[in-house]
């Protein structure tokens, strides 16, 4: 027994120095004044600011949104791939695994590429006729929400098979022998068993997209300002690690109110244990 706690100090070690501490210290950051001492200033200052208050929301409105778009294009990909049989799922799942070999980066260039004025895009709706002229798609909303929405589709995708791949077939069958229509099968039994990979894929892109930095940065403009993109300005340019930090609290609160939704509406052993991840 002895042998088998002193297995779990290394771990225990490492969460501690890279997971508690740093959270701890952003927290206590949070509180302190300039002078010292615990002051609530920097909160009072944030949320009376109309600036803060605006990114903020706008953060929350362009998470909603990326959640939004991979729910509607993951849920049909994971369906088709809990329909396929054999062993052509895992295949699938592995293409949609590639792109995670290139780093986000790399990615965000690629749309970039694109999405600009004379891309591919643009180049094909002028060639069609169905614009007159190049649109500004890039250092939009829609170019923000395209580049995020392809960085967190996976995500989506694999949390929704997990759960859809468990669901009992013989449910469906027993539906169709009472003379459930495709439709009606569908509607009344697959979807309803499949809401825990909904639930639990929408949080986790959710989450993800709360703290997304490097694809709003590329391709968003000045009205596309995220929380992530604050924090960075707050620790570079302006050298206040206050305003940083509570900006950072900020964060995980949104975060961990998700989690405790999350764990109201569907329970987070279902999350965890329930393969939904």
């Amino acid at each position: 027994m002895t042998r088998t706690r002193l297995l779990i100090v290394p771990p225990l070690l490492f969460l501690v120095v890279f997971f508690v501490y740093p959270i701890a210290a952003m927290l206590a950051r949070s509180v302190t004044g300039t002078q010292g001492g615990v002051t609530l200033q920097t909160y009072a200052a944030v949320l009376k600011e109309p600036v803060y208050l605006l990114i903020l929301a706008n953060t929350f409105r362009i998470a909603a949104i990326v959640t939004a778009a991979c729910l509607l294009v993951g849920y049909p990909t994971a369906y088709f791939l809990s329909q396929v049989a054999g062993n052509r799922a895992p295949v699938y799942l592995a293409f949609i695994a590639v792109p995670y070999f290139t780093s986000v980066l790399v990615r965000t260039y690629a749309w970039m590429v694109l999405l600009g004025r004379d891309g591919l895009i643009n180049h094909v709706l002028v060639g069609l006729h169905l614009a007159p002229q190049p649109v500004k798609l890039l250092y939009t909303d829609f170019g923000v929400v395209v580049g995020m929405t392809y960085v967190l589709l996976p995500y989506m995708i694999v949390a929704l098979y997990a759960v859809m791949e468990g669901i009992d077939r013989t449910l469906v069958r027993a539906a169709a022998a009472f003379g459930a229509s495709p439709w009606e099968r569908f509607r009344r039994v697959f979807f309803p068993l499949s809401l825990p990979g909904v639930v639990g894929g929408s949080l986790l892109v959710f989450v993800i997209a709360l703290g997304f930095f490097i694809t709003p940065a590329l391709m968003g403009g000045p009205s596309d300002q995220m929380i992530a993109m604050l924090i960075q300005t707050a620790v570079e340019q302006l050298l206040n690690w206050n305003l940083a930090s509570v900006l950072g609290t900020l964060l995980l609160a949104a975060t961990l109110i998700g989690l405790i939704l999350y764990d109201r509406l569907v329970g987070l052993e279902k999350l965890i244990g329930g393969g939904a991840l």
